[in-house]
């Protein structure tokens, strides 16, 4: 199973996760916001304790951070978001560079909700609980 975690109060991360969702047409990618049961066992299970500024994509029991995350999550989407793979060509350290400036002034930059992301009836599915 392919599981994106994601901080479920961030708008950025939220609207993401709905741009995915339209994107991932072969149903491919599970997600869990890490204020739920669902992202808590996760974390638990995977020991992610200190990841709170990063997105955390699993597949296939592997764990992947940062910008090694949204080249493995884009390798999984259709449609035009599917170029982020080839960014992997950059260095490390730029990726995540970019990664951690945008990660660390997300809620400044995007806004933060009060409560987590609720998925719709339509998406329910899609969302570990």
């Amino acid at each position: 199973m392919n599981v994106i975690l994601f901080d479920g109060v961030c708008n950025l991360c939220t609207h993401t996760v709905s741009f995915l969702i339209k994107y991932d047409k072969n149903n491919n990618l599970k997600f869990a916001a890490c204020q739920t049961n669902a992202g808590e066992n996760i974390i638990r299970q995977y020991n992610l304790m200190d990841e709170s500024e990063s997105v955390v994509f699993i597949k296939n029991g592997i764990v992947f951070y940062k910008s090694d995350a949204i080249i493995e999550i884009a390798k999984q989407i259709k449609g035009w978001p599917h170029i982020f793979k080839y960014t992997s060509f950059l260095p490390k350290f730029l990726r995540d560079g970019m990664y951690n400036l945008i990660a660390k002034n997300r809620y400044s930059l995007f806004g933060k909700k009060v409560t987590c992301m609720l998925p719709t009836n339509e998406n329910q599915k899609r969302f570990l609980s």
